[in-house]
């Protein structure tokens, strides 16, 4: 049984969904979402996990759902978000270790935050997003040379001027939500959706969703609603800390994630090859993630977890079963 829980991490709360193990307490999973998501993406994990013996725990990230949603663009930051881990981990646990798995934006959060913090996290896993080490430039320095010096749209320039796309996604958050996660999933035909010019909204272009099992009405009411109260300030300032970042990720230059990794994703995602700079992603992760591995799932669009649930639970559960340590 899922038992939602308000932790106090620090200096914020976070909202959680925690399901226990029947025989009592597993080794912790935290469980960490992307955009526009919320805790309920990892609503097919959370019993499996718990049935397999874990203690599986899956977060609102801070801006998110009833997680607290604090105003400034810098609380949106890598360095923030591991705090929140570490600290939620602290506060579940104490000094045990745990394992992390991040989906989307949770990916990248993860990778870093076990890169950071390998005393606390025993073992990483990302979805969608593989890991490609400390980065050399800030991203906002490549997407403009491929794409706005091109006069090309690209959603992360996008949503960089503050309120902008809040105002778009807010006008209707259900149609956001469902035209957004339709357009990168493994069920929506070949196209150039995302090939327009620069000055372009976010959802011009994108398909008129058709219904599809793994994203039902009753899922959509439940991010629709979410997103009412929570609004997208606190979501969209994650894409508005790349040169902080950065920076901070400049201390940990020429280390590579020393904990066993798991990298899944889809052969129809396009976060999956990096929007195409990569044909690879488990071979590029090898190199700074030694003891990783990885699967592509196919037929598989962006949301892995969700649209994969069985397959993505079968190969977590085994991973997990090699790398948890003993409580």
């Amino acid at each position: 049984m899922v038992e939602m829980r308000r932790i106090a991490t620090g200096d914020i709360t976070l909202n959680c969904a925690i399901e226990e193990p029947e025989a009592g307490e597993g080794p912790l999973v935290i469980m960490v979402h992307g955009f526009p998501e919320s805790w309920y993406s990892w609503r097919h994990q959370l019993g499996p996990l718990a049935k397999a013996g874990f203690t599986a725990c899956a977060i609102d990230v801070r801006g998110y759902g009833k997680s607290d949603k604090p105003h400034p663009v810098e609380a949106y930051s890598f360095e923030a978000i591991a705090n929140d881990l570490v600290g939620l981990n602290q506060a579940l646990q104490g000094d045990r270790k745990a394992i992390l798995v991040g989906h989307d934006w949770g990916a990248p959060i993860v990778w870093n935050t076990a890169l950071a913090y390998p005393e606390t996290f025993a073992a990483v896993a990302g979805l969608s997003v593989p890991w490609s080490g400390v980065p050399q430039r800030p991203f906002p320095d490549i997407y403009h040379e491929q794409f706005i010096s091109k006069g090309r749209y690209f959603y992360q320039h996008y949503f960089q001027e503050e309120g902008v796309a809040e105002a778009e996604a807010e006008a209707d958050p259900r149609n956001f939500i469902h035209r957004m996660m339709y357009s990168i999933s493994g069920d929506v035909p070949p196209g150039d959706y995302w090939e327009k010019p620069l000055g372009s909204n976010f959802l011009s272009g994108l398909p008129d969703p058709q219904p599809v099992g793994w994203l039902t009405e009753a899922d959509l009411e439940y991010y629709e609603g979410e997103f009412r109260q929570s609004g997208f300030r606190g979501p969209l300032n994650r894409y508005r800390n790349h040169h902080r970042d950065f920076e901070w990720q400049q201390q940990f230059a020429g280390e590579v994630i020393k904990q066993p990794a798991l990298f899944i994703g889809g052969d129809r995602d396009p976060a999956t090859f990096l929007f195409g700079a990569i044909t690879d992603p488990v071979g590029m992760m090898k190199m700074t993630a030694p003891q990783s591995e990885g699967h592509i799932l196919p037929g598989c669009g962006h949301w892995t977890q969700q649209e994969k649930p069985d397959e993505t639970n079968d190969l977590l559960i085994d991973w997990l079963s090699r790398v948890a340590a003993p409580i």
